[in-house]
């Protein structure tokens, strides 16, 4: 039996900076688990590949949901990353960190030591800063490149501008004083490649001789002797075996995959466990609540305009020479990452923080669901960002094998629904306002004949999907349903087991969760005393 130190499981957004922290002690022996495969693929690199990797099972689990009863019973597809870097490795590479009151929220919660105060130091620690932007929000030595787009098309200024006419700021830095406005995203890339917490964190320091990475490894269970986590079970290349850990396990499987994990080995809600037959190790019934996530409506135009992205004969100039154009100079069609600009807006119903956020596609997202669509356009995905609606993630058996439910619950709060129809409703005015309006563009969806809040809502009940932030799956806290310890990290009534990954946050933050997943990362990484 193979014997480490640590193990972490998962190599994602969070999983990577503790790989990188662990091993900075050459006397730790650390083994990193992740189950997809290598990073190294075009399509992982070039920004605009992220279209050739959502659905596809080498990048992506692929996850789908369970029927939503206020989504016209739809199944939603939840889209994870499924390689080194996690979902840092598939997603559109946007830097947003949440807003200041998010982590306040958490330290009144009963997570000492998560407020904003707490947590800056942190994101400034992991930030290499490309963009000049003030340094009592940013940090320039961390291992994390956030850049600007490269080549971001010039529609987006249009989109900026138009939302300055109904008072909608120009932003620069959304993750400075305030989120409010529009602008273009800081994205995490390193000359003009997509660059992933991996990329970061483990990359540079995968040839330390205290560090084993495996790829292909499918982790069954955690062993549990005497109240404390001893061991792992994975397969590997077809192999089920076992690995031994003398000091901890840190489990930063994601908001889907931790409570899995921990589930399967018998640990989370008793009765649930017993119902499918698993053998409770340690009855702890948060395990799988709490789920959170963004849920979004999209408004998509066609526009004869080939200013925008697009595929056409018209815009053959630009698409032919566009391999050529980002070998040499990192510029052209290939560079963008589709959601360039976007940004952060208050409703009628927000109070004193934004309550939707738009992420602006500079091209025709395609009414049919397809990756790609002939002809030219634009659109804006709205989501709900502090939504009251909470899911759960059970467990179930297929096939004789363990798979989750993932259960949203989207507007089962059917305060989050009339949020999201305000949102349209806004997202509708800055499409309508000048210089947008000169593109003359047709809305397809939802439509010129959906025009009332009720049309609206109908449309938003057959059509919303989400924009792939589950988190809060295995909180901390201190309260009964709370499973992870806020100041070590550790679960609650176990030893040797730790959790750090989206699934610990108590609340959804207002904003993307790629950074803040990180930033986990990190304060896990020093509970532990590793950084």
């Amino acid at each position: 039996m193979e014997t480490f130190d640590y193990i972490v499981i998962g190599a994602g957004s969070a999983g990577c900076v503790l790989g990188n922290r662990l091993t900075a002690d050459p006397k730790r022996r650390v083994l990193v688990l992740e189950t997809g495969g290598g990073d190294r693929d075009i399509r992982v690199k070039v920004p605009a590949g992220i279209l050739a990797m959502y659905g596809r099972k080498r990048f992506d689990y692929g996850y789908v949901g369970v029927p939503q009863p206020e989504l016209n019973n739809r199944r939603i597809p939840v889209n994870r990353g499924r390689m080194l870097g996690g979902s840092s490795s598939l997603n559109s590479m946007l830097y947003i960190r949440g807003a200041r009151q998010d982590y306040d929220e958490w330290r009144d919660l009963g997570c000492d030591g998560w407020g904003w105060d707490d947590v800056l130091p942190l994101f400034k620690a992991l930030e290499r800063n490309q963009n000049g932007q003030d340094p009592a929000y940013h940090g320039t030595t961390g291992e994390l490149y956030v850049d600007r787009p490269r080549d971001p098309n010039p529609v987006c200024q249009d989109f900026i501008a138009a939302g300055e006419t109904l008072q909608l700021p120009r932003n620069t830095d959304f993750n400075g004083p305030g989120q409010l406005g529009l602008g273009v995203y800081d994205v995490t890339q390193r000359n003009g490649l997509r660059f992933s917490s991996y990329n970061a964190f483990l990359e540079p320091v995968r040839n330390r001789p205290n560090l084993t990475i495996w790829t292909g490894s499918e982790v069954h269970r955690l062993v549990l002797k005497d109240g404390r986590a001893t061991a792992v079970e994975v397969t590997r290349n077809g192999t089920r075996q076992t690995i031994a850990c003398t000091a901890e396990i840190i489990l930063s499987a994601g908001a889907i995959g931790t409570p899995m994990i921990l589930m399967g080995s018998g640990i989370g809600p008793g009765a649930a466990l017993r119902a499918q037959g698993i053998e409770v190790a340690h009855d702890l019934p948060g395990v799988g609540q709490n789920l959170r996530d963004h849920v979004d409506g999209m408004i998509t135009v066609r526009s004869d305009s080939n200013r925008t992205l697009g595929f056409s004969l018209g815009n053959l100039r630009r698409l032919l020479p566009s391999p050529f154009l980002f070998a040499a100079n990192r510029r052209g069609e290939l560079s963008t990452n589709y959601v360039v600009a976007g940004g952060f807006a208050r409703t009628p119903l927000a109070g004193e923080l934004p309550d939707v956020q738009f992420h602006f596609v500079p091209g025709y997202r395609s009414h049919r669901g397809r990756l790609v669509e002939w002809g030219h356009g634009f659109a804006i995905h709205t989501c709900v960002l502090r939504p009251r609606s909470i899911g759960e993630i059970r467990i179930s058996r297929q096939d004789g094998k363990l798979v989750p439910e993932i259960d949203h619950r989207f507007f089962s709060d059917p305060f989050d629904a009339q949020v999201l129809v305000e949102g349209i409703k806004l997202a509708r005015r800055i499409f309508a306002a000048e210089p947008m309006a000169s593109l003359e563009g047709r809305e397809i969806l939802p439509g010129p004949d959906v025009r009332t809040d009720d049309d609206l809502l109908a449309y938003l009940r057959a059509e919303a999907l989400t924009v792939y932030h589950p988190v809060g799956t295995a909180k901390m806290g201190r309260g009964p349903m709370a499973v992870v310890d806020p100041v070590t990290m550790k679960v609650h009534g176990l030893d040797g087991l730790r959790i750090a990954d989206a699934s610990v946050m108590p609340t959804l933050i207002g904003g993307n969760t790629n950074a803040p997943s990180m930033m986990i990362g990190e304060k896990c990484a020093r509970a532990i005393g590793a950084a």
